[in-house]
């Protein structure tokens, strides 16, 4: 007999969890240490928002930031009257978390910086 996966047909691959007991929960979190890209992404994020909202308190910001090695990029949409040099963040912040090494993955003076940000759209 032909036992090929049918995969015209939709597939489940969810599981049922079910609490414990009656009135419980199940409670799940992520926690990542000190140095791990997704605090450095935050922290970019952060300083991104927190420098154009004290420039432009109307800033609208919609900024994300991903790392890997040697390459830092925030991304995203923004609407704000801010001049702000987005190299110089993500640098100054990379440099304040302590990647001042290539050989830490980051180097904040000759890791590529790029600025993917636009302009927000109207709607």
């Amino acid at each position: 007999s032909d036992k090929r996966l049918d995969l015209s047909a939709p597939v489940s691959i969810m599981t049922t969890i079910k609490p414990p007991r009656e009135g419980c929960f199940l409670f799940t979190s992520e926690s990542v240490n000190e140095g791990h890209p997704d605090k450095l992404a935050d922290q970019v994020s952060d300083a991104v928002v927190d420098a154009l909202l004290a420039q432009d308190p109307d800033s609208r910001i919609a900024c994300e930031t991903c790392t890997k090695t040697g390459m830092v990029m925030v991304f995203g949409e923004i609407t704000t009257k801010a001049k702000v040099d987005y190299d110089k963040i993500v640098r100054d912040t990379c440099k304040e978390i302590g990647y001042d090494d290539a050989a830490k993955g980051l180097d904040y003076r000759t890791m590529e910086v790029l600025n993917k940000l636009e302009e927000q759209s109207p709607d």
